[in-house]
Order: structure tokens, then sequence, then C-alpha cells
């Protein structure tokens, strides 16, 4: 279902459409940057409850905001210092995040106005997404062009496929970046969900939040959730790497083969009782807890979001790859594809 959901800052017609399943999941995406505006998925008692935090009308997202369910890209996450060399050639791009570059630049994927068409699917009613990114965007070579898929699937599932194409070899990391709070949507903190990540190494980084290179066992550390634990168990230690992310903003290696879709992670709200299962082919999911909300912000429902009251599990590649050849790759070449799928699953424990 489409429905009217106001102008981009340029005058762009923008929609608002809703896809359902017999199930009792809905969910309602806008064409402005991919945004995932809502998430009904049904609780311990069968009642469904938006699960994501954003705004109830588009001025919300035309405002500074960070990143609320949208789509990041050219590359997602850092870039240290704005720059990388391809084929011997130093790019520079806007830096937006200190020195460093940050989810694409000023004015990445996530506002940027898609084409979007409606498709009926065996098992689950589908968004597809479409743009093209003129070479030297925020900085970035090539022509690029780019396909998301949305699919609410009567499994429960929310599975997002990514399709890219250029016409000139450069990098690309793409990643969804729902905030999620399993519990009431943000009214409250995020510290009772229980986490599993399937990952027994991490990415620690500096104190501009950029990885350092090295992969790092997470035994013995507060970023051990080889078991489900709950994220205010040890958000607060002393340790260097929670004081840098001011709680956990990091990059987790998923356990397995890169390019198979597998577990990445588990959250469990025992309120709810809602469980959610993320899957994906991607190296990485970058952990976050909203550290940097503030109460700034007022979104669904009069919702304050305050520190902490929202999670994020971004499926990517790993934080400035580019500049760590010892990362897997983020080039694409001419001519190559650029593939990857991200599933968030619910259930009730």
């Amino acid at each position: 279902m489409k429905q009217p959901f106001g102008a981009a800052r340029n005058g762009a017609a923008l929609d608002l459409y809703t896809l359902s399943n017999p199930a009792g999941m809905r969910v309602q995406i806008t064409n402005y940057g991919g945004i995932v505006t809502s998430l009904l998925v049904p609780d311990r008692n069968g009642r469904p409850g938006d699960v994501v935090l954003g705004f109830d009308r588009i001025a919300g997202y035309l405002e500074k905001h960070p990143y609320f369910g949208a789509i990041c890209g050219r590359y997602a996450n850092r870039i240290a210092d704005g720059r990388f060399t391809l084929a011997g050639v130093e790019y520079t791009l806007a830096r937006n995040d200190g020195r460093n570059h940050l989810h694409g630049g000023v004015l990445g994927f996530d506002k940027m106005v898609w084409k979007a068409t409606e498709l009926a699917q065996f098992g689950g009613a589908a968004l597809r997404l479409a743009c093209s990114s003129p070479a030297g965007d925020e900085g970035y070579p090539g022509n690029l062009d780019v396909v998301v898929t949305y699919t609410l699937t009567d499994a429960n599932e929310l599975r997002i496929d990514y399709l890219a194409t250029g016409d000139a070899e450069t990098v690309l990391n793409l990643s969804h970046h729902g905030y999620f709070n399993l519990a009431d949507g943000g009214k409250s903190d995020v510290l009772g969900h229980e986490v599993m990540i399937e990952a027994a190494r991490f990415l620690p980084v500096d104190a501009g939040l950029i990885p350092t290179g090295e992969l790092r066992d997470v035994r013995g550390t507060p970023m051990d959730f080889t078991r489900g634990t709950e994220i205010g168990a040890r958000i607060d230690a002393a340790d260097e790497q929670l004081v840098y992310g001011k709680g956990y903003d990091h990059t987790w290696v998923v356990n397995g083969a890169p390019g198979q879709l597998r577990l990445a992670a588990r959250v469990f709200e025992p309120t709810s009782r809602r469980v959610m299962e993320v899957l994906t082919t991607e190296p990485g999911v970058q952990f976050y807890t909203g550290n940097f909300l503030d109460g700034t912000l007022t979104g669904k429902d009069g919702a304050v979001y305050r520190r902490r009251h929202g999670l994020c599990l971004e499926c990517q590649h790993f934080p400035d790859s580019p500049n760590k050849p010892q990362f897997p790759s983020t080039v694409l070449k001419t001519g190559d594809q650029y593939t990857q799928t991200t599933v968030y699953r619910f259930s009730v424990a």
C-alpha cells in the first residue's frame, strides 16, 4: 500500500509504503533514504508493537538525526581522515564526523530520494528501491547504480537484498541503520535486552572510533557476547574500548564464511518475550547501543529518545577497510556486481 509522505527539501514527492503479512507483522518504508519508519511485531500476548525508533512525520527525517532506519552508503561506517587510495589515485571524501567520513558523507544514500516499485512475490510482500550515484558523489569514483529490496516474509522476516554495479572501480559498503527496542520502540532504555553475537573476535578502535587493524579475541573482555548477556551487565565497565565508544560501538567479526547467509546475532527482550535474530552474508556486524542519543529528539507517540534507548545491529564490511589491506576488500571492480543479504527474523520465546 502506498500513501503520500510529504516532500523532500528539493520538492520531490515522497511516499510511504506499507507491507504486511498474515502473522500480524507490518513494516512501513519511505522512498526518502530507504528509511524503515515503523516495524510492528507481535509480543508474547500476540499484541503488535512498534520496535524501531523514528518519527511520525517526514519533517523529523529531513532534520539532522542519527540515521534512524536508513540505508547508509556509499560507505557505511567510518573511513579515516576521509581519504583512501585506489589503483594509485588518492580520493578525498566529505568529512562529516570530525576528521572522518561517516555513512557516505553529507548527502549520503540516507538523504536520497529512491525510485520505488511495489512487488508481489511468493512468500511475502516486497518493495524495490533504486538509485543512481554519479561519479564524484561525496568524492567517490565512478557512476554507481544501486537496488535495495525489502521483503516482509510470511515467516516474520524483514529481508534486505542489496545489488550494485558501477562503471569504474570504486569502494562500496552498504548497510541498514535501524534502531531497535523490542520492549517499547524507544520509550525506555535497552539495557535489559539480552544479546548474543556469533563472533569470537571484534575490532578494537582508537579514540576516533577507527579500527586499529587488530582482530581481538573477545574472551575475557566486556565484548564477549558468545552467550546471551544483558547489555547493561558490563556496558559501563572500566575498559578502554567502552570509554572510546561511550558504550558499545564496535564491529564484531561474524563467525563463518562471508558470502553465506548465517546467524550474526540474537536479541531477547524479557518483558515482551520478543526475539530478533540477525542473519547476514557480510563479514561483520556493528553493535551500537545508542550512546549518543541525548534526549533532544522526540519521536513517535511523543517518545523522547534518551541515551541507550535503542540498539543497532548493522551488517556490513569492516570500517576503514579501504585503508586496511588486511581487512576483507570493499573494492567493487568495473562490471562486477555487489551483492549482500541481511535478514531480521522475529519470534516470541
